[in-house]
């Protein structure tokens, strides 16, 4: 594209439209160290998405194991001193002496 000026048309020089800013800004991100920084960081990514996708299994993996294996041996537990109680809530009140593994 040329530039008209004063009834006079200028032909474009390339990179005259440009600032020094920009030819910096160009410079900087063409450099091998931001493009070796990009892939660092991209691979820095990759192995944070893996290690995520592999601690959501783990963390899968345990809570089912909970569930499946503790939660029934803690209510049972619960139901065992809930009897253990009564037991000796009706023996107080039948006048019988408490165990001696009572409080």
């Amino acid at each position: 594209m040329s530039t008209k000026k004063g009834g006079v048309s200028l032909p474009d020089r390339p990179g005259a439209g440009d600032g020094i800013i920009s030819r910096f800004s160009s410079s900087i991100s063409e450099s091998p160290i931001v493009y070796q920084g990009k892939r660092a960081a991209s691979d820095v990514a990759f192995v944070a998405k893996k290690l995520f996708k592999s601690t959501g299994k783990a963390a899968w993996i345990a809570g089912t194991t909970f569930l499946i294996l503790v939660v029934p041996l803690i209510i049972e537990m619960d139901r065992d001193a809930q009897f253990t109680e009564l037991e000796m809530q009706q023996a107080s009140l039948l006048g019988a002496p408490p165990p001696a593994g009572a409080k």
